[in-house]
């Protein structure tokens, strides 16, 4: 089975990835080792996970070529003025043992650094062959302008949180003006999605788990990229299951509608001013 990509910001993403948040040590090096021979070709991690040498040993233990697997690692939001930023990316690599990412991310933005230094910094990295692109990850609709506005390089991708839950309407409005993608983190909403009525009506209907139906609504969507994490091998492959799945209209809209005002999980004190979601 393959998963369909998305062409944006240079580089060619897998629309389905491999989430590897609080996924350490051996379990995150069997994890990726495994996905990769499932079939997953995208793997996601970051310099705040401390996991990235786990990573690249678990890329290293797939089997695959280099140039078959789409890497992206994150600069946290503490490292991202002009010389942290490349530093980190340096570090990055260092741990991973990799010689370039496929994509470097602004983990979060940053109120003691301008936007226009931050994306200056990232755009030194790739002009330098650290990255193949660039992005930013957890920026709303106002701070998109302006990292695109800055940028000399296109901007791939914008990762934020993504489920059934939540309304990112705005955002991908943005992001869509701009040619961008959405990469979805926490895209089965932590859990929540296994306990949803709607979700499960269809997945037993269809036979499949409430994971690959919620997966492939996202994945069904016009460039949106899905990064679930799993620490269970057998749930790599459900997982994976959602890249050949195809949802019914009625299906996608019942879904649609599960989206709420206060359905954001991830708030911590240093995020930005968040876009209103629709009522």
């Amino acid at each position: 089975m393959s998963v369909n990509s998305i062409t944006v910001g240079g580089v060619t993403i897998p629309q389905l990835g491999l989430g590897t948040f609080k996924l350490y040590d051996d379990e995150c090096t069997a994890i990726v080792a495994e996905g990769l021979k499932l079939g997953y070709r995208h793997v996601d991690t970051a310099a705040k996970y401390e996991n990235e040498a786990a990573v690249g040993e678990g890329i290293r233990a797939g089997g695959l070529a280099r140039e078959d697997i789409f890497l992206t690692t994150k600069v946290w939001y503490d490292q991202i003025a002009d010389g942290a930023l490349q530093a980190s990316a340096e570090a990055s690599l260092a741990r991973l043992k990799m010689d370039y990412v496929d994509l470097l991310l602004i983990h979060w933005p940053s109120a003691d650094v301008p936007v226009a230094e931050a994306v200056r910094a990232l755009n030194d990295v790739k002009a330098r062959g650290l990255t193949r692109a660039i992005g930013i990850s957890n920026f709303p609709t106002a701070l998109i302008e302006e990292a695109v506005a800055v940028s000399e390089a296109p901007l791939a991708t914008n990762q934020v949180e993504y489920h059934p839950f939540i309304d990112q309407s705005a955002v991908m409005a943005a992001l869509a003006k701009h040619d961008m993608a959405l990469t979805a983190y926490c895209p089965l909403a932590r859990g929540r999605i296994l306990d949803d009525p709607v979700i499960g009506a269809i997945a037993a209907r269809m036979g499949v788990t409430p994971s690959a139906v919620t997966l492939a609504w996202l994945l069904g969507q016009e460039r949106v990229i899905a990064i679930p994490k799993t620490s269970n091998l057998s749930r790599l492959a459900d997982n994976f299951a959602a890249a050949s799945l195809t949802l019914s209209p009625d299906d996608r809209a019942a879904i649609d509608a599960l989206a709420e005002p206060g359905g954001r999980l991830v708030d911590p004190a240093w995020a930005p001013q968040w876009d209103v979601e629709a009522a």
